[in-house]
């Protein structure tokens, strides 16, 4: 039961953040919507995956994944962002300094 409860909140976080994704234009706001799927509906999704399996290789694999996934995920998205801010000429592409 615990594990198609973590499986099915995280498949709802991703798809309610997808949906809400659609419905904004630029690019920069599209990106703060993948915050939540990266810090929260990975983790809760592999965990539904982990405990389903019982702990095995398999299980072991998917915790990496997910762990690698919630630890890059933010910083890639603000990486990503501060390029498109600079493109778009909101940032200056000094700075910072």
């Amino acid at each position: 039961v615990a594990a198609v409860a973590c499986f099915g909140v995280g498949v709802g976080i991703v798809v309610l953040t997808l949906l809400a994704s659609l419905r904004v234009r630029r690019a920069q706001d599209r990106l703060h919507f993948l915050t939540p799927v990266t810090s929260v509906g990975t983790p809760l999704v592999g965990l539904g995956l982990a405990l389903e399996n019982g702990w095995s290789l398999t299980s072991a694999q998917i915790v990496l994944t997910c762990g690698l996934v919630m630890l890059t995920g933010p910083v890639l998205t603000s990486a990503t962002l501060r390029v498109a801010s600079q493109r778009e000429g909101s940032v200056s592409p000094e700075s910072p300094e």
